[in-house]
């Protein structure tokens, strides 16, 4: 029997993850391959790959949107791709794999050779998405922990220095605080390894501290990681002080440089940009609001987890302080609908979807309600043409209303669970409104536009 071993990983470590994972286990399953499948999904590596499994695998494959360690498959048969393609096609991918003839090697000419190549949008976007996987849990726990904190000490909270509620709210802040340095420093990470993690963080901590925001911690990131790539690359010291490369030159010298990047050169520009978006932003109403709802509910069902799904989440996030925003009302309920409006349309036309197709709504009801947009996944890769453009107009519907309502949101995931906190939702009666609007949006067109089952 053939065998094989493979790497799950999507940028949340929560949906896409697991899904590909099984989408992958149950194809092995049918085509009678050996499979065993390590998913690096929020909780750490689960069903790790041991030796002996290395030793018996006749192929590797990394479905992954983040930066995946390597290193033990050399020597191996290796094909790489995005997540989704997991997802869509298994059996295809597995084929692929049991004939590639790419052997994974890790030299340090074949890693010279890579880094002088200009980025792919691949590559581009997989720095991305590994900054963004790490940051996620530190935007989610300082979120929810600033809402505990607001539902426990209420408005006092501020004027009432070691409380509960206080503790847990100014908990919340810390957390929420690394967010920024969290994602250049593991976005610099993606790029140069550890030796990027120094700069980068710092970067990150020089974005917030100087008030360039998400835009400025993201070029912090992307820019340290390549300076590491460039110091080792240029920067030759004689053998014996070779050990002082990375304890002492690289750090110090890119650390150096990413400072004077961010005080000196980007700061201020990235500034002015923040302070001027933040200024439109406050000032929109009425259709403007409304408007600026539709192209974020839009792009949070395009790709459902993708690259446009991705930054109109972070955009989102980006906007939250200590209390919440109408933005980050709009993206999470936009995120919600795609799941829900599926959910939806597999119970009111049963005839245009198969028994596994209806078993799979019912779990997207739980996607959907905890602002898993993922859920709608395997429905837009059966269907694309049809779904897509369904949840998409669902989404828009749900975030014009959800803007044109004025709802605020304080916390940046948890779906309907953290909507009855108190102090995390205003306007609860219009949001509530806002998602239902775009669920029944959505599925009644995707019900009207779906072909009925052969």
């Amino acid at each position: 029997m053939k065998k094989l071993v493979a790497i799950t990983s999507c940028p949340t470590g929560i949906a896409h993850t697991y899904m590909a994972a099984e989408a992958l286990q149950m194809a092995a399953k049918e085509m009678g391959i050996g499979i065993k499948v390590e998913t690096q999904g929020s909780v750490g590596a689960e069903n790790v790959i041991s030796e002996s499994d290395l030793k018996e695998a006749d192929a590797v494959i990394i479905a992954a949107d983040t930066n995946v360690d390597k290193s033990r498959f050399v020597g191996k048969p290796l094909i790489e791709v995005p997540v989704k393609d997991a997802i869509k096609d298994s059996k295809g991918l597995i084929n692929r794999a049991l004939e590639t003839k790419s052997v994974y090697k890790d030299s340090e000419k074949k890693e010279e050779a890579t880094e002088s190549k200009s980025e792919s949008r691949k590559g581009i976007y997989k720095h991305l998405m590994t900054g963004v996987s790490f940051m996620i849990p530190f935007v989610v726990a300082g979120g929810l922990l600033i809402a505990i904190g607001f539902a426990i000490g209420g408005i006092y909270v501020f004027k009432t220095p070691g409380t509960l509620g206080e503790t847990i709210f100014s908990t919340g802040k810390q957390a929420f605080a690394l967010m920024l340095p969290v994602l250049a420093g593991y976005i610099s990470y993606s790029i140069a390894d550890r030796p990027g993690l120094v700069p980068g963080f710092v970067g990150g901590a020089l974005a917030s501290t100087i008030g360039a925001g998400f835009i400025g911690a993201l070029l912090a990131g992307f820019i340290a990681g390549y300076t590491v790539v460039l110091i080792k690359k240029y920067i030759r010291l004689p053998k014996s002080l070779d050990g002082l490369m990375p304890v002492l030159v690289i750090p110090v010298l890119s650390t150096l440089i990413i400072a004077l990047i961010m005080v000196f050169i980007l700061g201020n520009p990235v500034k002015a940009v923040n302070d001027g978006l933040a200024a439109f932003l406050k000032g929109l109403q009425g259709t403007n609001a409304a408007l600026l709802g539709i192209v974020l509910g839009a792009m949070m069902a395009f790709d459902m987890g993708g690259p446009f799904n991705k930054a109109a989440y972070v955009f989102a996030t980006g906007t939250l302080a200590t209390t919440g925003t109408t933005i980050m009302a709009a993206v999470m309920a936009a995120g919600m609908v795609p799941p829900l409006a599926i959910a939806l349309s597999t119970v009111i036309t049963k005839n245009k979807y198969t028994e596994q197709e209806r078993e799979a709504g019912k779990a997207a009801w739980a996607l959907g309600l905890s602002f898993i947009t993922e859920g709608a996944i395997p429905f837009a890769a059966a269907d694309p043409l049809r779904v897509i453009p369904s949840i998409m107009v669902g989404s828009a519907v749900t975030g014009a209303l959800s803007m044109a309502f004025g709802a605020t949101l304080a916390v940046p995931h948890g779906g309907v669970w953290v909507l009855f906190i108190p102090h995390v939702v205003s306007n609860l009666g219009g949001y509530i409104i806002s998602i239902l609007a775009g669920t029944v949006v959505g599925a009644a067109i995707l019900s009207v536009i779906k072909k009925k089952v052969a």
